[in-house]
This record gives C-alpha cells, sequence and structure tokens, in this order.
C-alpha cells in the first residue's frame, strides 16, 4: 500500500541558531532562524524541491517574520504574517523552528505516514523522536478516534479547538498531522497534469497575480513508501553547520 511521508527535522545549532527541514512526497523546504532576548531577528527560507516555479520567491516573505516573539505554539506566526501570501509550509517550518527556540529544544524530529485511502478512510500516524504520539481513524475530513479527537473535522475549526484544549506540544503534532492528512490527497491526482498553479489566493503560489506563472515542476512529487530513511537525508551536511548552495530560483536535484 502506497504511504505518504513527511518528515520535520529541527536541530539547533552551538550558536543559537535553529534549523528546521521538512520533506515529503511533494515538498522539501529548509528555515533558519536567529533570535535574541526573546525576538526573531533573523530568517532565511531555502527552496530545494516545490510543486511550482514561483515556490522559492516565497522565501523573501517570511522575512515578514523578524520581529516577532518567540512562541511555543507554532501556529502563532499565523497571527505575525497572513498565511495566504506565504508558502505554506516554509510558514509551518518557521512556526515549528520558532517554538523549539521558545521551548529550548535543540533536536526534535516529527515523521509522519498517511496510507491510501480505502473507502475514504486512512488511519494517519506521527511519531516524535522516534516514539509513536498520534494515531487517528479518519472518515473523509471527519476524525472518528480517538478521543480526544473524535467528531473533529479536518477543515473546521480544528486549530482553534487544538491550541485551546490540548497542551502546545499536543497541538503542535495535532496540527502536524492535520496538515499531513490533508495534503496526502494530492497523491489520488496527476499532479503533473496541471500547467501551473490554481488562482485559490491561498498561498504565495496561488495568488491570482502570479498563479500563471507559476509553472507546474514536473517530476517533482517523489515516493517515499518504502524508503523513509531518504527523507532529509540530504540536510544533514546543512544541519552539520555547512551553508547550503542552493540557488532560489532553481530546482535542486535530491
Amino acid at each position: 500500500m502506497m504511504l505518504f511521508r513527511r518528515r520535520v527535522e529541527i536541530h539547533t545549532q552551538q550558536n543559537g541558531e535553529v534549523r528546521a527541514a521538512l520533506e515529503d512526497d511533494f515538498h522539501h523546504f529548509r528555515v533558519s532562524i536567529q533570535h535574541e532576548q526573546g525576538i526573531v531577528t533573523f530568517i532565511r527560507g531555502y527552496a530545494v524541491r516545490y510543486p511550482y516555479t514561483a515556490c522559492p520567491g516565497a522565501a523573501m516573505p517570511l522575512e515578514a517574520l523578524v520581529g516577532m516573539p518567540l512562541s511555543d505554539v507554532a501556529h502563532s506566526v499565523t497571527r505575525a504574517t497572513d498565511g495566504r501570501h506565504q508558502c505554506t509550509h516554509m510558514l509551518d517550518l518557521a512556526g515549528l523552528a520558532i517554538a523549539a527556540a521558545a521551548r529550548r529544544t535543540h533536536d526534535l524530529i516529527y515523521d509522519v505516514s498517511v496510507p491510501q485511502r480505502t473507502n475514504g478512510r486512512t488511519s494517519p500516524l506521527l511519531w516524535r523522536d522516534g516514539r509513536e504520539y498520534l494515531q487517528w481513524q479518519v472518515n473523509g475530513t471527519l476524525i472518528e478516534g480517538p478521543a480526544p479527537y473524535c467528531g473533529i473535522d479536518l477543515n473546521h475549526g480544528m486549530a482553534a479547538w487544538a491550541i485551546n484544549t490540548l497542551k502546545p506540544e499536543e497541538a503542535e503534532a495535532a496540527l502536524l498531522l492535520r496538515r499531513c492528512t490533508t495534503i496526502s490527497r494530492g497523491r489520488e491526482y496527476d499532479l503533473d497534469s496541471v500547467e501551473h498553479a490554481a488562482k485559490t489566493g491561498l498561498c504565495y503560489s496561488q495568488q491570482p497575480v502570479r498563479a500563471e506563472q507559476a509553472l507546474r515542476m514536473k517530476g517533482s512529487t517523489l515516493d517515499f513508501t518504502n524508503h523513509a530513511e531518504q527523507l532529509c537525508a540530504s540536510d544533514q551536511d546543512w544541519f552539520a553547520g555547512l551553508e547550503p548552495n542552493l540557488p532560489l530560483q532553481k530546482q535542486q536535484n535530491v
């Protein structure tokens, strides 16, 4: 059975810089942040593998997060900038890095798998630092179990519910699992059949002003069903302190 997979790795450098990477079937991004006295002072995004030619340009609006206070609630980045003008996944990653800095977490790894749906049902699973942390039974967009998630709809009010109901670390994991469960449906379509991004206005590349110029990066979807060890494997030198040589407007082979 085919699995959608995502890995998120976060590591703090000796100088306090937080480096975070995200890789899944459709995306591969990196974000680094620096902070002083509880404030984000520097942020940089790197596009490694991405669905549309415009995606690397979203690294610049990410700089709107400079000046925001550190928060242990990863979702706080959505109050500091308008997510519709950001890369959804780079912004999520920045939030996770900022939350790690706020908690003084040195190393953190999330792994997610979402099995191919059968009659609309799937059982997404999230590991935190190698240990099983969350698993849901999902039917369509509705979480059927376990408690306290029973009856929660992935697409309607879940973020507010999670932040107000769960402890920050569990809310963070739950919203990461929600994101993966939602976007995993992309495996059900031939994404390369489209020429450019849709004009939904929901993210940087899908803004109507640039969607038609945001051309599909054909062949950018990978399958990690039987190769989970490859996720974020090419980020290890960067985590070790080396600077990536990634032109912002050109896709890299990974």
